[in-house]
């Protein structure tokens, strides 16, 4: 076997990508090649493009007894849980009053995102520690979707960041509880085509068990050797509006 000294022009592309939930691959001159876009959580539950006026606060009780799954329980990633776990329909945490959700209206138009969404949260916590856990949701319509697909709630993006790191991953120190503190994070790389009829949605949880550590809410320097009186429970809040906008900055193209 042996290459062709000679060979025929092959011209690629500089970025090729697969694009879900338009399930087509496309060619791009660079990555991300799209502008941000705020989608604002504002009062109510509801998401939207446009910086909401009111000012609104959403709390929720965080215990560390009884973290959010990763999965429906029992866990068990042995039989084929990694490779599906980031997919899975998120309909199953219906109910548990430690994920707060926002949702946008039905969309009129296709929104496509190419590139790292960055979250903005301005959150707080009773405790001198906290994960906030932000996940970025297609919801599917009930109506016309695909067999086994009507209703949902697919991940397109979730990562967590560690409150302790608010002032750089160099300097770890404990929050002052009560105090609205600005997190920025992204979540991971994405090419994806939220589809008309389809609505987004972002929610927010502060464990994400157990593929990350339950975070024990009270200081500690390091959370592995935390020990069991350093586990407490405590209230969280995200903070939406005014001069405290949470919001989640998507790469929309074309905009």
């Amino acid at each position: 076997c042996r290459l062709k000294s000679d060979p025929p022009p092959c011209a690629t592309p500089p970025v090729v990508t697969w694009a879900t939930g338009a399930n087509r691959w496309e060619e791009a001159p660079s990555w991300p090649q799209a502008a941000e876009k705020p989608l604002y959580l504002s009062p109510g539950g509801s998401l939207s493009f446009a910086r909401p006026g009111a000012t609104d606060a959403v709390s929720w009780r965080s215990d560390p007894a009884n973290p959010v799954p990763m999965m429906p329980r029992p866990v068990r990633l042995e039989e084929d849980g990694w490779r599906t776990w980031m997919v899975m329909d998120q309909r199953f945490l219906a109910g548990r009053a430690d994920v707060v959700s926002w949702i946008t209206p039905p969309l009129d138009r296709a929104v496509q995102i190419r590139g790292a969404p960055r979250v903005e949260l301005y959150a707080a916590t009773s405790a001198r520690d906290a994960d906030w856990v932000v996940k970025l949701i297609d919801v599917h319509p009930d109506q016309g979707a695909p067999p086994g697909m009507a209703g949902y709630h697919l991940p397109v993006g979730m990562e967590i960041f560690r409150g302790r790191y608010v002032h750089g991953f160099a300097t770890p120190a404990p929050l002052e509880p009560g105090k609205t503190y600005r997190f920025e994070w992204r979540l991971p790389e994405v090419n994806h085509v939220f589809r008309p009829g389809h609505r987004i949605m972002v929610q927010v949880q502060s464990s994400l068990f157990p593929i990350y550590d339950r975070n024990p809410q009270g200081w500690v320097p390091s959370i592995f050797h935390a020990r069991p009186q350093d586990y407490v429970a405590a209230t969280h809040s995200v903070a939406v509006g005014g001069d405290a906008a949470s919001a989640v900055w998507l790469p929309v193209v074309g905009e």
